[in-house]
């Protein structure tokens, strides 16, 4: 076995952007968006703006900082290690937790191929899904990010052809406000759409988190963070504009898979059953990249102190283990937890914290790129260039949390407050100093002087490093 990984490239790093975008929203979004009718279109326009601007931004922020951990990493630079423990801790804890309605969709897809009854057999196929994409992840970053890549090819025959072959079959008369939402003013439904839309953007990051395992991250990463999400913008709108216009919007609303209904209106036949497998893989696409970044978060975490040693942990196919399996589990629990609710309930219960709580940690990397953008130095147009992406990315961020009615934000809240027991563990690493082992990155110490093993493993090449507090914020400095 090479001592060097393999790193993936520019399209394994793409699919990976658009995989975590393009989770089971974009396959609910027309159902979801029905009830506003065309109203649905200054949300979407809106929402495709604030992401393009925040991938602007985490593109710009990788460039500068291209380390495996994700957010976390451009926040320590900036605020120090308080407040990146905290986003990189609510960023793992979230990415995991959100995509348990992933699972959720991408079994009720592959209903009418099954069962159409909720049984505790649906939950437990979406435990066997988990298991299954959770040892994909085991065999490290190449393998899961190949086949990534495959399934993101074979998926984009339900999201291209059936869409535009529905646009030959458009009707605008489909588009109907639903009078649940007639009583919204403008900014409530402008609210109310981007958070669904925002969903499907959520991810646009993703990247960033394994930097580390990526072929020439500065480059690669902003390429693919801003292509993507450009790519999936328009996407969406296609899809959206397709679905909605073939399927009266009375009918669509109440849709659980709306895809599936607009194949049997385009093919007939049993053709949508061929649609509901595949709008089923790509959920699972999404799932493994969700997964992946979920272990390659916390792996980031653990090298910076922030999780316990053991996060860093790897096998022989390089993958950190550790994170991937606790991330598993906990998206197991949640499945069992929720089970007795119905998909619809499911879903929108995960959408409507986990969007916020994704934008919490957003706003406060915005922070961060305009702490950092004015220690650098740059021309007099990129500073304007990046301050106005900057402004409008915190502006859209911040638009969307204010108008969150409060029982939202104090749930999103949580799973902030959730890392507090593990903030203690590393004030108590951080007064003890630290060791890094060289080939597994910064350990907690076990005492002031090593021990008879540490002398052992030093002698034999591991290569030991304390640093205390001080030392480390002087090297925080350093830009």
């Amino acid at each position: 076995m090479s001592d060097r990984p393999e790193k993936i490239g520019f399209w394994a790093v793409f699919a990976l952007v658009t995989g975590c975008q393009m989770d089971s929203v974009v396959f609910m979004l027309p159902a979801n968006l029905a009830p506003y009718g065309f109203g649905y279109l200054g949300g979407w326009a809106l929402s495709c703006l604030g992401a393009v601007a925040l991938a602007l931004v985490f593109a710009q922020l990788c460039a500068w900082y291209p380390k495996t951990g994700g957010p976390h990493v451009y926040v320590k630079e900036a605020f120090g290690s308080t407040a990146a423990f905290f986003t990189g801790w609510t960023y793992w804890v979230i990415s995991w937790v959100s995509s348990t309605a992933i699972v959720v969709v991408s079994i009720s897809y592959l209903t009418p191929l099954l069962s159409r009854h909720w049984s505790m057999k649906t939950v437990a196929l979406e435990i066997l899904l988990m298991v299954i994409v959770t040892v994909l992840n085991f065999c490290g970053v190449k393998t899961a990010g190949g086949v990534g890549l495959v399934l993101s090819i074979i998926r984009f025959f339900p999201l291209l052809v059936v869409p535009i072959l529905a646009l030959f079959f458009f009707d605008p008369a489909n588009f109907i406000v639903a009078p649940s939402v007639a009583h919204l003013t403008l900014p409530q439904t402008l609210n109310q759409v981007i958070l669904f839309v925002m969903w499907g953007f959520v991810g646009l990051e993703s990247a960033t988190t394994s930097a580390g395992s990526i072929q020439n991250p500065s480059k690669t990463i902003p390429r693919a963070v801003l292509l993507g999400t450009l790519f999936v913008g328009i996407l969406y709108l296609i899809n959206s504009l397709g679905i909605m216009g073939i399927i009266p919007g009375s009918k669509l609303m109440h849709s659980s898979e709306p895809y599936v209904d607009a194949a049997r209106v385009l093919f007939g036949g049993s053709w949508h059953l061929a649609i509901s497998l595949i709008a089923s893989i790509s959920c699972i696409v999404a799932l493994n990249a969700w997964i992946l970044t979920s272990g390659q978060a916390a792996l980031g975490l653990a090298r910076d102190g922030f999780l316990p040693a053991f996060f860093m942990r790897k096998n022989r196919f390089n993958a950190p283990y550790w994170g991937i399996a606790i991330s598993c589990i906990g998206m197991i629990f949640l499945l069992v937890f929720t089970a007795n609710e119905t998909i619809a309930e499911r879903i929108f219960t995960i959408i409507d914290f986990s969007v916020i709580t994704f934008l919490f940690v957003y706003a406060i990397c915005c922070f961060a790129f305009f702490k950092l953008l004015f220690q650098k130095k740059g021309d007099v147009l990129f500073l304007i260039r990046s301050v106005f992406c900057g402004l409008v990315a915190l502006a859209f961020c911040g638009w969307v949390i204010v108008g969150t009615p409060a029982r939202i934000l104090l749930i999103a809240s949580l799973f902030t407050v959730s890392g507090v027991p593990f903030f203690i563990h590393f004030l108590r690493t951080r007064k003890n100093g630290t060791v890094y082992l060289e080939n597994e990155g910064l350990v907690p110490a076990t005492g002031i002087l090593f021990n008879p093993a540490e002398h052992f493993l030093a002698r034999n090449g591991v290569v030991f490093e304390r640093k205390g507090e001080q030392q480390r914020e002087k090297e925080n400095q350093v830009l």
